[in-house]
């Protein structure tokens, strides 16, 4: 790619960023040299082939990451490919921690990429095993109390609501799944996911 195939909006990203700007810098420049169509979304750099996303850059506190919507489905030889989440069924990430490790993981990152291309374009899709989870009682109690409270949480994709009863359920005493029912009721009737 050239230059011009830069996102105004990813160097808008890049220069308001305080950690990992240096690194993402250098990702970046892997990333361009992929084939793939930069872009913005979800206020982070999404790196796409033919409008499906490929990768998206994730910044976190003590490392930054290149996270594969589909990564589930890739072969990993490198075996640096690791789950987002520990309920996590098809996207994974690789983690860097500084420049020489984006310069130590560029060959292969592309290879990745490539893979994951070709995964797109077969059209293969991630078999995601069905998890129930059960809604705890504190927060069956707190919609009784707020019914718009319920409204909002039907209201959320499938998965905000798994994250959140993941999260909720997760809590051993109740004290704790209450604090964090009550923590999260302002984000539930905003429309906002966990970790939005």
């Amino acid at each position: 790619m050239t230059k011009s195939d830069r996102n105004p909006k990813v160097d808008a990203y890049l220069d308001r960023i305080n950690i990992w700007q240096q690194e993402t810098e250098a990702l970046r420049a892997v990333l361009l040299e992929s084939g793939l169509t930069e872009d913005f979304k979800w206020g982070k750099p999404c790196y796409t082939a033919d409008g499906k996303n490929i990768v998206i850059v994730q910044g976190f506190k003590s490392y930054f990451a290149l996270m594969f919507p589909k990564g589930a489905l890739l072969k990993d030889p490198k075996k640096l490919l690791v789950p987002v989440g520990e309920n996590s069924q098809s996207a994974m990430q690789i983690r860097f921690t500084d420049v020489a490790d984006v310069e130590q993981k560029a060959a292969a990152v592309l290879t990745y990429i490539d893979e994951a291309v070709a995964i797109e374009k077969a059209g293969l899709k991630v078999e995601s095993k069905k998890t129930e989870v059960s809604m705890p009682e504190e927060l069956e109690e707190k919609m009784r109390a707020l019914p718009e409270l319920k409204v909002a949480f039907e209201k959320l994709t499938p998965g905000r609501q798994k994250a959140y009863l993941l999260f909720f359920s997760s809590a051993k005493q109740a004290k704790t799944r209450e604090a964090r029912i009550e923590k999260n009721i302002d984000r539930i009737l905003n429309g906002k996911g966990l970790n939005d």
